[in-house]
Protein backbone atom coordinates (compact mmCIF):
# COMPACT_ATOMS: atom_id res chain seq x y z
CA UNK A 1 0.00 0.00 0.00
CA UNK A 2 1.11 3.45 -1.22
CA UNK A 3 1.58 6.23 1.16
CA UNK A 4 1.16 9.62 0.38
CA UNK A 5 2.59 12.22 2.63
CA UNK A 6 1.64 15.69 3.69
CA UNK A 7 3.42 18.01 0.71
CA UNK A 8 4.20 21.26 1.82
CA UNK A 9 4.69 24.12 -0.94
CA UNK A 10 6.50 23.86 -3.64
CA UNK A 11 9.05 26.47 -3.45
CA UNK A 12 9.64 25.79 0.22
CA UNK A 13 11.95 23.33 -0.96
CA UNK A 14 14.42 25.93 -2.65
CA UNK A 15 14.09 27.84 0.70
CA UNK A 16 17.23 28.14 2.50
CA UNK A 17 16.81 28.09 6.28
CA UNK A 18 18.59 30.76 8.45
CA UNK A 19 21.67 29.90 9.93
CA UNK A 20 22.87 31.84 13.43
CA UNK A 21 27.35 32.31 13.60
CA UNK A 22 29.07 29.05 15.28
CA UNK A 23 28.77 29.43 19.42
CA UNK A 24 32.17 26.54 19.62
CA UNK A 25 34.94 25.17 18.24
CA UNK A 26 35.75 21.11 18.39
CA UNK A 27 38.63 21.07 20.68
CA UNK A 28 38.50 23.99 22.18
CA UNK A 29 37.05 25.12 25.51
CA UNK A 30 36.14 28.62 25.89
CA UNK A 31 36.27 29.94 22.26
CA UNK A 32 36.10 33.82 21.44
CA UNK A 33 32.73 33.95 19.60
CA UNK A 34 33.09 37.28 16.69
CA UNK A 35 30.32 35.89 14.89
CA UNK A 36 27.01 37.25 15.46
CA UNK A 37 27.20 40.54 16.44
CA UNK A 38 26.52 40.01 19.95
CA UNK A 39 27.10 42.82 22.83
CA UNK A 40 30.19 43.06 23.77
CA UNK A 41 29.57 44.34 27.41
CA UNK A 42 26.17 41.94 27.62
CA UNK A 43 23.47 43.24 29.45
CA UNK A 44 22.92 45.61 32.08
CA UNK A 45 23.05 44.55 35.34
CA UNK A 46 19.69 46.12 35.88
CA UNK A 47 17.69 43.96 33.01
CA UNK A 48 19.60 40.90 34.82
CA UNK A 49 17.81 41.59 37.82
CA UNK A 50 14.38 42.22 36.40
CA UNK A 51 14.89 38.76 34.95
CA UNK A 52 15.39 36.85 38.62
CA UNK A 53 12.98 39.18 39.67
CA UNK A 54 10.27 37.85 36.74
CA UNK A 55 11.13 34.52 37.64
CA UNK A 56 8.89 33.86 40.57
CA UNK A 57 5.78 34.64 37.97
CA UNK A 58 6.99 32.39 35.41
CA UNK A 59 3.64 30.45 35.91
CA UNK A 60 1.84 32.97 35.15
CA UNK A 61 0.76 34.39 31.06
CA UNK A 62 3.14 37.65 30.29
CA UNK A 63 0.68 40.02 29.17
CA UNK A 64 0.26 39.77 25.68
CA UNK A 65 -0.17 43.66 24.55
CA UNK A 66 2.94 44.50 26.13
CA UNK A 67 1.18 47.71 27.59
CA UNK A 68 3.86 48.61 30.18
CA UNK A 69 6.88 48.00 27.55
CA UNK A 70 5.25 49.73 24.67
CA UNK A 71 4.37 52.65 27.75
CA UNK A 72 8.33 52.82 28.58
CA UNK A 73 9.29 52.93 24.77
CA UNK A 74 6.95 55.54 23.64
CA UNK A 75 8.23 57.78 26.49
CA UNK A 76 11.82 57.13 25.81
CA UNK A 77 11.63 57.80 22.17
CA UNK A 78 8.66 60.33 22.31
CA UNK A 79 6.45 58.21 20.19
CA UNK A 80 2.96 56.50 20.47
CA UNK A 81 2.30 54.14 22.33
CA UNK A 82 -0.83 52.63 20.36
CA UNK A 83 1.81 52.86 16.96
CA UNK A 84 4.33 50.18 18.67
CA UNK A 85 3.99 46.66 17.87
CA UNK A 86 6.47 43.86 20.34
CA UNK A 87 7.95 40.45 19.09
CA UNK A 88 9.82 37.66 19.92
CA UNK A 89 13.12 39.78 18.24
CA UNK A 90 12.68 42.19 14.92
CA UNK A 91 12.97 39.06 12.63
CA UNK A 92 9.32 37.87 14.32
CA UNK A 93 8.09 41.64 13.08
CA UNK A 94 9.29 41.25 9.65
CA UNK A 95 7.82 37.50 9.22
CA UNK A 96 4.60 39.06 10.36
CA UNK A 97 4.85 41.90 7.93
CA UNK A 98 5.71 39.85 4.98
CA UNK A 99 2.97 37.55 5.92
CA UNK A 100 0.74 40.61 6.19
CA UNK A 101 1.41 42.16 3.23
CA UNK A 102 2.89 39.81 0.54
CA UNK A 103 1.87 36.59 -0.85
CA UNK A 104 1.60 34.16 -3.77
CA UNK A 105 2.68 35.80 -6.51
CA UNK A 106 3.85 39.29 -5.12
CA UNK A 107 7.27 40.25 -5.14
CA UNK A 108 9.36 41.94 -1.83
CA UNK A 109 12.61 43.72 -2.77
CA UNK A 110 15.47 44.13 -0.55
CA UNK A 111 19.29 44.57 -1.05
CA UNK A 112 22.12 42.07 -2.72
CA UNK A 113 23.96 42.07 0.59
CA UNK A 114 21.08 42.63 2.85
CA UNK A 115 20.05 40.28 5.57
CA UNK A 116 19.19 36.84 4.99
CA UNK A 117 15.82 37.26 6.92
CA UNK A 118 13.96 39.37 4.51
CA UNK A 119 14.07 36.35 1.16
CA UNK A 120 13.19 33.89 3.96
CA UNK A 121 10.23 35.74 4.94
CA UNK A 122 9.63 36.46 1.15
CA UNK A 123 9.61 32.91 0.05
CA UNK A 124 7.84 31.41 3.13
CA UNK A 125 4.55 33.54 1.94
CA UNK A 126 5.06 32.49 -1.36
CA UNK A 127 6.54 35.73 -2.68
CA UNK A 128 9.22 36.27 -5.07
CA UNK A 129 12.20 38.07 -3.60
CA UNK A 130 14.33 40.08 -5.49
CA UNK A 131 17.82 41.62 -4.65
CA UNK A 132 18.78 45.50 -6.35
CA UNK A 133 22.35 45.66 -6.92
CA UNK A 134 24.59 48.20 -4.32
CA UNK A 135 26.98 50.73 -5.17
CA UNK A 136 29.86 50.36 -2.95
CA UNK A 137 28.50 47.84 -0.46
CA UNK A 138 25.93 50.80 0.02
CA UNK A 139 21.93 49.81 -0.32
CA UNK A 140 21.58 52.34 -3.72
CA UNK A 141 17.39 53.97 -3.37
CA UNK A 142 17.11 54.77 -7.04
CA UNK A 143 18.39 50.46 -7.62
CA UNK A 144 15.75 49.68 -5.47
CA UNK A 145 12.82 51.96 -7.54
CA UNK A 146 14.03 50.69 -10.78
CA UNK A 147 12.77 47.06 -9.79
CA UNK A 148 9.33 48.00 -8.18
CA UNK A 149 7.03 46.64 -10.41
CA UNK A 150 2.95 46.55 -10.64
CA UNK A 151 3.34 43.32 -8.24
CA UNK A 152 5.52 44.89 -5.69
CA UNK A 153 4.70 44.89 -1.93
CA UNK A 154 7.30 45.02 0.20
CA UNK A 155 10.91 46.68 0.38
CA UNK A 156 12.94 45.72 3.33
CA UNK A 157 15.99 48.02 3.76
CA UNK A 158 18.68 47.47 6.87
CA UNK A 159 19.83 50.66 7.87
CA UNK A 160 22.88 50.05 9.19
CA UNK A 161 23.47 47.33 6.94
CA UNK A 162 24.22 43.67 8.08
CA UNK A 163 26.78 42.43 7.44
CA UNK A 164 28.16 45.65 5.41
CA UNK A 165 28.31 47.99 7.73
CA UNK A 166 27.49 50.80 5.57
CA UNK A 167 24.52 53.17 5.82
CA UNK A 168 22.31 55.49 4.35
CA UNK A 169 21.67 58.96 5.10
CA UNK A 170 18.33 60.50 6.11
CA UNK A 171 17.56 62.33 3.19
CA UNK A 172 18.36 59.23 0.93
CA UNK A 173 15.84 57.37 2.40
CA UNK A 174 13.34 60.34 2.44
CA UNK A 175 14.13 60.23 -1.51
CA UNK A 176 13.19 56.64 -1.50
CA UNK A 177 9.93 57.15 0.00
CA UNK A 178 9.01 60.33 -2.07
CA UNK A 179 9.60 57.73 -5.46
CA UNK A 180 7.99 55.14 -4.17
CA UNK A 181 4.28 54.26 -4.62
CA UNK A 182 1.67 54.47 -1.51
CA UNK A 183 0.52 51.00 -1.79
CA UNK A 184 4.19 49.32 -1.47
CA UNK A 185 5.55 48.65 2.27
CA UNK A 186 8.71 50.35 3.01
CA UNK A 187 10.61 48.38 6.10
CA UNK A 188 13.17 50.35 7.43
CA UNK A 189 15.00 47.65 9.79
CA UNK A 190 17.05 49.33 11.89
CA UNK A 191 18.70 46.71 14.14
CA UNK A 192 21.97 48.77 14.80
CA UNK A 193 20.96 52.00 14.89
CA UNK A 194 22.89 53.06 18.75
CA UNK A 195 25.80 52.40 17.05
CA UNK A 196 25.69 55.21 14.19
CA UNK A 197 27.68 58.09 15.00
CA UNK A 198 26.96 60.26 11.60
CA UNK A 199 25.15 63.46 11.56
CA UNK A 200 22.87 62.57 8.80
CA UNK A 201 21.89 59.53 9.97
CA UNK A 202 18.25 59.44 12.28
CA UNK A 203 16.00 57.03 13.59
CA UNK A 204 13.29 58.05 10.79
CA UNK A 205 10.05 58.46 13.19
CA UNK A 206 9.12 61.46 11.03
CA UNK A 207 8.76 59.09 8.04
CA UNK A 208 6.43 57.00 9.81
CA UNK A 209 4.22 59.95 11.09
CA UNK A 210 4.47 61.29 7.54
CA UNK A 211 3.13 58.72 5.88
CA UNK A 212 1.30 55.61 5.38
CA UNK A 213 3.49 52.53 4.58
CA UNK A 214 6.79 52.99 6.36
CA UNK A 215 7.52 51.27 9.21
CA UNK A 216 10.60 51.11 11.53
CA UNK A 217 11.85 47.91 13.03
CA UNK A 218 14.24 47.83 16.34
CA UNK A 219 15.77 44.97 18.62
CA UNK A 220 16.87 44.63 22.08
CA UNK A 221 19.28 41.80 20.65
CA UNK A 222 22.14 44.49 20.04
CA UNK A 223 23.25 47.25 22.12
CA UNK A 224 21.33 46.29 24.70
CA UNK A 225 22.32 42.79 24.85
CA UNK A 226 19.03 40.63 25.19
CA UNK A 227 19.89 38.79 22.28
CA UNK A 228 19.09 35.54 24.47
CA UNK A 229 15.30 36.92 25.39
CA UNK A 230 14.39 37.87 21.52
CA UNK A 231 12.62 40.81 22.11
CA UNK A 232 12.48 43.31 18.73
CA UNK A 233 9.14 46.18 18.29
CA UNK A 234 8.27 48.37 15.91
CA UNK A 235 7.01 51.78 14.95
CA UNK A 236 4.42 51.97 12.55
CA UNK A 237 0.80 53.73 10.96
CA UNK A 238 -2.33 52.86 12.95
CA UNK A 239 -3.85 51.29 10.86
CA UNK A 240 -0.52 48.46 10.08
CA UNK A 241 -0.20 47.90 13.37
CA UNK A 242 -3.82 47.03 13.96
CA UNK A 243 -3.16 43.94 10.89
CA UNK A 244 0.04 42.85 13.09
CA UNK A 245 -1.98 42.95 16.10
CA UNK A 246 -4.60 40.61 14.77
CA UNK A 247 -1.99 38.65 13.61
CA UNK A 248 0.68 38.09 16.22
CA UNK A 249 0.81 35.55 18.79
CA UNK A 250 -1.05 36.36 21.76
CA UNK A 251 1.87 35.95 23.69
CA UNK A 252 5.01 36.10 21.77
CA UNK A 253 6.92 37.96 23.92
CA UNK A 254 7.99 36.61 27.74
CA UNK A 255 7.22 38.30 30.66
CA UNK A 256 10.99 38.04 31.42
CA UNK A 257 11.87 39.57 28.17
CA UNK A 258 9.10 42.43 28.58
CA UNK A 259 10.53 43.39 32.56
CA UNK A 260 14.32 43.29 30.82
CA UNK A 261 13.32 45.18 28.16
CA UNK A 262 12.07 47.98 30.03
CA UNK A 263 15.35 47.88 32.48
CA UNK A 264 17.49 48.29 30.20
CA UNK A 265 15.98 50.99 28.37
CA UNK A 266 16.03 52.45 31.47
CA UNK A 267 19.99 51.94 32.15
CA UNK A 268 21.19 55.03 30.04
CA UNK A 269 24.37 55.06 31.16
CA UNK A 270 25.10 51.21 30.60
CA UNK A 271 23.77 51.63 26.91
CA UNK A 272 26.54 54.63 26.57
CA UNK A 273 28.89 52.52 27.88
CA UNK A 274 28.38 49.79 25.26
CA UNK A 275 28.85 52.95 22.56
CA UNK A 276 31.93 54.02 23.90
CA UNK A 277 33.38 50.98 23.96
CA UNK A 278 31.84 50.39 20.46
CA UNK A 279 33.62 53.37 18.83
CA UNK A 280 36.78 52.99 20.37
CA UNK A 281 37.52 49.11 19.22
CA UNK A 282 35.64 49.36 15.93
CA UNK A 283 37.59 52.37 14.68
CA UNK A 284 40.86 50.24 16.64
CA UNK A 285 40.42 46.84 15.04
CA UNK A 286 39.55 48.81 11.41
CA UNK A 287 43.19 50.74 11.36
CA UNK A 288 44.85 47.41 12.51
CA UNK A 289 43.41 45.41 10.19
CA UNK A 290 44.00 47.80 7.44
CA UNK A 291 47.67 48.29 8.33
CA UNK A 292 48.09 44.66 7.56
CA UNK A 293 46.94 45.11 3.99
CA UNK A 294 43.45 43.97 4.59
CA UNK A 295 40.90 45.63 3.16
CA UNK A 296 38.10 47.20 5.64
CA UNK A 297 35.08 49.50 4.97
CA UNK A 298 33.89 51.77 7.11
CA UNK A 299 31.41 50.53 9.15
CA UNK A 300 28.38 51.67 11.40
CA UNK A 301 27.55 49.18 13.60
CA UNK A 302 28.80 46.72 15.87
CA UNK A 303 31.23 44.86 13.56
CA UNK A 304 33.64 45.13 10.70
CA UNK A 305 33.66 43.43 7.12
CA UNK A 306 37.17 42.06 6.31
CA UNK A 307 37.94 41.00 2.75
CA UNK A 308 40.66 39.10 1.91
CA UNK A 309 42.35 37.80 -1.47
CA UNK A 310 41.12 34.85 -3.83
CA UNK A 311 44.20 33.34 -3.80
CA UNK A 312 43.88 30.02 -2.13
CA UNK A 313 45.64 29.81 1.31
CA UNK A 314 44.88 33.38 1.98
CA UNK A 315 41.57 33.85 1.22
CA UNK A 316 38.94 34.19 3.74
CA UNK A 317 37.94 30.45 3.80
CA UNK A 318 42.09 29.62 4.80
CA UNK A 319 41.84 33.18 7.14
CA UNK A 320 38.18 31.18 8.52
CA UNK A 321 40.11 27.78 9.55
CA UNK A 322 43.48 29.79 10.94
CA UNK A 323 41.03 31.94 13.31
CA UNK A 324 39.11 28.83 14.45
CA UNK A 325 42.32 26.82 15.31
CA UNK A 326 43.29 29.68 17.36
CA UNK A 327 39.88 29.24 18.95
CA UNK A 328 38.22 32.36 17.35
CA UNK A 329 35.28 32.27 15.52
CA UNK A 330 34.25 34.92 12.67
CA UNK A 331 31.23 34.59 10.61
CA UNK A 332 31.68 33.59 6.94
CA UNK A 333 30.18 35.86 4.12
CA UNK A 334 29.20 33.69 1.40
CA UNK A 335 25.32 33.35 1.74
CA UNK A 336 25.40 36.92 1.37
CA UNK A 337 27.09 37.17 -1.86
CA UNK A 338 30.19 38.31 -0.29
CA UNK A 339 32.92 34.82 -0.49
CA UNK A 340 35.83 37.07 -0.10
CA UNK A 341 34.96 38.03 3.53
CA UNK A 342 34.51 37.79 7.09
CA UNK A 343 32.52 39.17 9.35
CA UNK A 344 34.10 40.15 12.91
CA UNK A 345 31.65 41.91 15.63
CA UNK A 346 33.28 43.75 18.33
CA UNK A 347 33.99 42.19 21.09
CA UNK A 348 35.86 43.18 24.70
CA UNK A 349 39.47 44.43 24.56
CA UNK A 350 41.17 41.57 24.78
CA UNK A 351 39.02 39.54 22.24
CA UNK A 352 39.81 42.40 19.81
CA UNK A 353 43.61 42.11 20.33
CA UNK A 354 43.39 38.47 20.28
CA UNK A 355 42.02 38.54 16.92
CA UNK A 356 43.94 41.27 15.37
CA UNK A 357 47.10 38.93 16.67
CA UNK A 358 45.67 35.76 15.25
CA UNK A 359 45.22 37.27 11.90
CA UNK A 360 48.60 38.96 11.59
CA UNK A 361 50.04 35.54 12.03
CA UNK A 362 47.53 34.33 8.83
CA UNK A 363 48.81 37.63 7.11
CA UNK A 364 52.89 37.41 7.55
CA UNK A 365 52.63 33.65 7.03
CA UNK A 366 53.17 32.40 10.79
CA UNK A 367 53.57 28.48 10.72
CA UNK A 368 50.35 26.85 11.53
Amino acid sequence: MSITLPAPRPELHDLQPYVGGESSVPGIARAIKLASNESALGPSPKAVAAVRDAASLLHRYPDGACHALRTALAGHFGLDAARIVCGAGSDELITLLARAYAGPGDEVLYTEHGFLMYPIAAVAVGARAIAAPEVALTADPDSLLALVGPRTRVVFLANPNNPTGTYLSTDALKHLRRRLPDNVLLVLDLAYAEFVDAADYGPCWELVDAHDNVVVTRTYSKIYGLGGLRLGWAYMPAAIADVLNRLRNPFSVSSAAQAAGIAALGDVQFVERARDHNRVWRAWTTDKLRALGLSVGDSYANFVLVRFPVEPGTDSAAADAFLKQRGIIARRMNSYRLPDALRLSIGLETEMRAAVDVLTDFVQGTPR
